[in-house]
């Protein structure tokens, strides 16, 4: 029940100051909000934060004969007086409004007028330019509802609009009602003597729009306003626990598949010019210095940045066409109970579940989660889904510790799956009880109605999505891919004797193409092993060797799994290195198979690589990932966190993996 209205006691910073015009658009959830700022501004919008906070404002230009307005989308609630962080803010920036002013602009749902227009009546009070929007007056239709809008706008005295958002209906006619308010700014309009107060009790509030909705809206009788017929029969199996969930895992699953299979074009594509430009740079620039910066790290962190876009921007697409149709929110309620068993929101299941294909996007997915506290929760455990860059590393570890025996590798690949989930679930019941102590906020929703997706909507969605982690995360990536590369390239290192022999044999008159090409790849093989073993990451590898000779690694795989925090994939290729063999997948694994340690024992034995599967399903081996940890959760502790939690976590269970093995006599 909400609060009655009273200081506010979530502190939280005013929006910034502009000059010029200002409008501000605000509604309940499910209204078509969205909808209709991306039609006003389309390209002209652009997303940024609250200042101090990681609540999205989203900011556009609405070009009218009057003025160049300033539209201002605030975030979805249903009344002011909540105490939750985006009540608070909301609350802040409307302050700030009043004094500026601004034209405000609220959208209701035209089926569902009596709950909406509570949020009308904390605002009729308290601004003197009130537009109100009755969207969605199509769905309204269908269900044989019927508003008298000019009984309405004298009840609430101010402007009262009718419009279908999605269909550009009732556009025109609002943009000229902005137009006359930004005109008339300043001047008080009239209100009618029972409209509501800003001190008004909210049950004298709901009271009061139940009053007017009932006085304007006509209804069949025995009409249920918020459902009926083919609606109704849809929520009996979506919202079931049993049907429900397996509705639920048929669309969750055909999200994952298509994430994953509309992302390999693009992203093969982008592989493929990366790789092509670096070429080209090669080829014309001289060796040296610059030119392995100018490829290995700038092109390389570029590439390593650009190459997540794909995935999160299909993802952010996807999400948006299953939100306007309304599925979003049972998918909600149906996973809420399970999730809550472990201190999670119902709102926590499509982070965790594209977290499979990548943590980046799935901690960006996060914002669909309304409360802080349950965002965070989130954000911390959701790298422990095991993400498709560790797949490599999960093929190769599997494939050492089961050799010839497929079914067996099989269920250990499996099994990684489940174990990052079962840390996952256990991390946010121990988190929910220490540092983000409390339980997850009661799922108190709304089910909207079915309605077709908006493909304008999704397109500029998954735009504004892509932008903000180019411009944020991107950068702290390619930055940490630069760091890398010079840690893993200098100092240089002489090259090996019998590197220069290789190739003085493969210059040899007498010799073959095809045995001279043979001869110089493994000269090139000795030559990067040995730079990798003499530059500062191989012998900071040394260094920390006696660290991890409890888990059973030598120097070689400590020095993989320090150059794996550049990205978990990187694992696979710096132990191709160390091996010297080349890429091909079978010369990978029976290289590595065969690699020794300094003292003539292989560096895999069944006990070091189940111990290595476990610390790689476990640790956070992702620098990227914790940078869109530091941006989206606001602060560079809970990165800190997230590290030392899942890097402790990780050793300790490969620590116990590594010794019971070798007591049991499993070598």
């Amino acid at each position: 029940m909400a609060a009655e209205p009273a200081a506010d006691s979530i502190q939280t910073p005013s929006i910034p100051p502009h000059g010029g015009v200002h409008a501000v658009l605000i509604g309940n959830p499910n209204t078509g909000k969205t909808t209709l700022f991306n039609v006003l501004c389309g390209a002209r919008a652009k997303t940024s934060n609250f200042p101090g906070t990681t609540t999205a404002l989203r900011t556009g230009t609405l070009k009218l004969p009057e003025a160049n307005v300033e539209l201002l989308d605030m975030p979805g609630l249903y009344d002011l007086t909540l105490e939750t962080p985006e009540a608070g803010i909301v609350r802040s920036a409307m302050n700030e409004s009043r004094r500026r002013q601004d034209t405000i602009v609220v959208i209701v749902d035209a089926a569902n007028l009596s709950r909406n227009l509570v949020l009308v009546g904390q605002l009729l009070g308290a601004h003197s330019q009130v537009i109100v929007c009755l969207n969605m007056s199509d769905v309204a239709s269908r269900r044989r509802i019927t508003v008298d809008v000019e009984a309405l706008a004298a009840k609430l005295g101010a402007t009262v609009i009718q419009m279908v958002a999605s269909r550009g209906e009732g556009i025109d006619q609002l943009r000229r009602a902005i137009g006359k308010a930004v005109d008339r700014r300043g001047e008080a309009k009239p209100r009618p003597a029972d409209v509501p107060g800003p001190e008004t009790p909210h049950r004298a509030l709901t009271a009061w729009a139940r009053r007017v909705a009932e006085a304007v809206t006509q209804v069949p009788p025995g009409h249920d306003a918020t459902r009926r017929g083919s609606t109704e029969r849809l929520d009996r199996i979506l919202t079931n626990p049993v049907s429900g969930f397996g509705v639920f895992i048929l669309v969750m699953g055909g999200l994952f598949w298509a994430l994953f299979a509309l992302a390999a074009v693009p992203m093969d594509l982008i592989d493929t010019t990366f790789a092509s430009l670096s070429g080209i740079v090669r080829h014309y620039l001289p060796d040296g210095a610059i030119r392995d910066l100018l490829t290995d790290g700038v092109i390389g962190g570029i590439a390593g940045t650009v190459v997540f876009l794909p995935q999160i921007c299909f993802l952010f697409f996807l999400i948006s066409l299953l939100e306007d149709t309304g599925y979003l929110a049972r998918a909600a309620f149906v996973m809420d109970r399970f999730l809550s068993r472990f201190g999670l929101p119902g709102h926590a299941f499509v982070p965790l579940l594209t977290s499979h294909a990548c943590a980046l996007p799935g901690i960006m997915s996060t914002r669909l989660i309304p409360d802080k506290r349950d965002r965070l929760l989130t954000i911390l455990v959701a790298p422990f889904m095991s993400c498709s860059a560790r797949l490599p590393v999960f093929v190769l570890l599997t494939s050492l510790l089961f050799a010839g025996r497929p079914l067996m590798a099989g269920i250990a690949f499996a099994g990684c799956f489940m174990l990052g989930a079962g840390a996952a679930f256990l991390s946010a019941l121990l988190f929910s009880n220490s540092v983000l102590k409390g339980r997850a906020r009661p799922m108190i929703l709304e089910l909207p109605a079915y309605q077709v997706p908006s493909l304008r909507n999704a397109l500029l969605t998954a735009r504004d999505q892509g932008i903000s982690f180019l411009k944020t995360a991107g950068t702290n990536i390619m930055a940490i891919c630069v760091v890398m590369w010079w840690l893993s390239a200098y100092p240089k290192v002489q090259t090996p004797q019998d590197a220069v022999t290789l190739r003085t044999q493969a210059a040899a008159a007498d010799v073959a193409p095809d045995q001279a090409r043979a001869l110089l790849a493994q000269a090139d093989d000795l030559e990067a092993r040995a730079q990798q073993a003499g530059s500062i990451a191989g012998r900071v590898g040394r260094a920390l060797q006696p660290a991890f000779a409890p888990l059973g690694y030598d120097w070689q795989l400590s020095v993989g799994l320090l150059t794996s925090f550049l990205a978990r994939e990187v694992f696979v290729s710096t132990m191709a290195v160390l091996a010297g063999v080349g890429d091909d997948e079978a010369r990978v694994i029976q290289g590595v198979r065969t690699m020794k340690r300094d003292d003539g024992r292989p560096v895999f034995t069944r006990a070091t690589a189940a111990s290595a599967l476990v610390f790689f399903v476990l640790t956070m081996q992702c620098l990227p990932t914790l940078a869109v940890t530091r941006r989206e959760s606001g602060s560079a502790k809970w990165a800190v966190l997230q590290l030392g939690y899942m890097s402790g976590v990780a050793y300790v269970t490969a620590f116990i993996v590594f010794q019971a093995l070798t007591a049991m006599g499993i070598s």
